[in-house]
């Protein structure tokens, strides 16, 4: 299966960040930011060059946390683009891989959707997508945990209809369908911090969601 993988999309929060949750600098590893990116980057290096490799920003990477998020700024990106070839885009974004229709996004607001929606929890994000599909809008309340640029034009309009609709965020894995639209939530690779206890969230870490462009096909791995 992975000798034919072509793409990999990294819906946002490529390194912890700093200061970005309550007491988080007890529970890092690595408490510089530039070294953060150093990290990654050298495990973005293992992919090889064969695979294209897109990623966008998240509410943890250095970029700013109003939406819409521009690219990861150049210098903290520096060691991503060092290494190896990739297409650092905004949040969110849409692209499109072989006439299928992408649109990315790192998903904050989806805590908005889940604190004001019954039924709606962090361990079903597939029924959260759905209402964003919905509502044809990413950040449809206003005021909340959300924070939104005052831009002249509305970047969290859903303009055009996606063939998948991938987002991340949330630390759990999981994905449906929404009138033909692949709605994939991609999870994590972080263990439960103490603050997601304190919340009650339980991440499903280390799960791949590898997706079929011909057959929309989703395979966790």
């Amino acid at each position: 299966t992975a000798s034919h993988v072509k793409y990999v999309v990294i819906a946002g929060d490529l390194v912890d960040g700093v200061g970005v949750y309550p007491e988080q600098i007890k529970e890092l590893t690595i408490e510089n930011i530039y070294e953060q990116y150093q990290a990654v980057a050298k495990l973005i290096e293992q992919i090889p060059e064969y695979i294209e490799l897109i990623i966008i920003p998240g509410n943890h990477d250095a970029s700013r946390k109003a939406l819409p998020q521009p690219a990861i700024p150049q210098d903290y990106a520096e060691p991503l683009h060092e290494t190896r070839k990739i297409l650092s885009l905004g949040d969110p974004c849409a692209v499109s891989l072989h006439g299928v229709e992408l649109l990315l996004y790192h998903g904050r607001s989806l805590d908005d959707i889940i604190a004001a929606t019954p039924n709606v929890s962090f361990h079903t994000p597939d029924k959260a997508m759905k209402l964003l599909l919905q509502s044809r809008h990413l950040a449809p309340i206003y005021g909340q945990r959300t924070p939104i640029a005052p831009e002249k034009r509305d970047f969290m309009v859903i303009e055009r209809v996606p063939d998948i609709f991938h987002t991340g965020h949330v630390h759990v894995f999981g994905y449906g369908t929404y009138r033909g639209i692949l709605m994939v939530n991609s999870g994590a690779w972080q263990d439960q911090t103490q603050y997601q206890k304190k919340m009650g969230l339980e991440p499903t870490p280390g799960i791949v969601p590898i997706v079929n462009l011909q057959t929309l096909k989703v395979t966790p791995r």
